[in-house]
């Protein structure tokens, strides 16, 4: 399973860069865990590949805390 890194987040829209060659597939499920003033763990689903390694995402339920940075999976 590819790890990558949170690298922006506005509102339910998540950004997500993963190692080249290691997107996952839109529609796939990726996982957000850690802990900020919060503990994190989310769900988001990847709608669209940018370029550059990067995926958009949307949360399944709310982003708050959710910060740049982050490991998912």
């Amino acid at each position: 399973m590819a790890k990558g890194k949170v690298v922006q987040v506005i509102g339910p829209v998540v950004d997500i860069e993963f190692p080249a060659g290691e997107l996952p597939e839109i529609l796939n499920a990726v996982t957000i865990k850690g802990k900020t003033s919060v503990e994190i763990d989310l769900v988001v689903e990847v709608m669209q590949h940018l370029g550059d390694s990067v995926t958009r995402c949307i949360a399944m339920s709310s982003t708050d805390g959710l910060m740049r940075g982050m490991e998912a999976e």
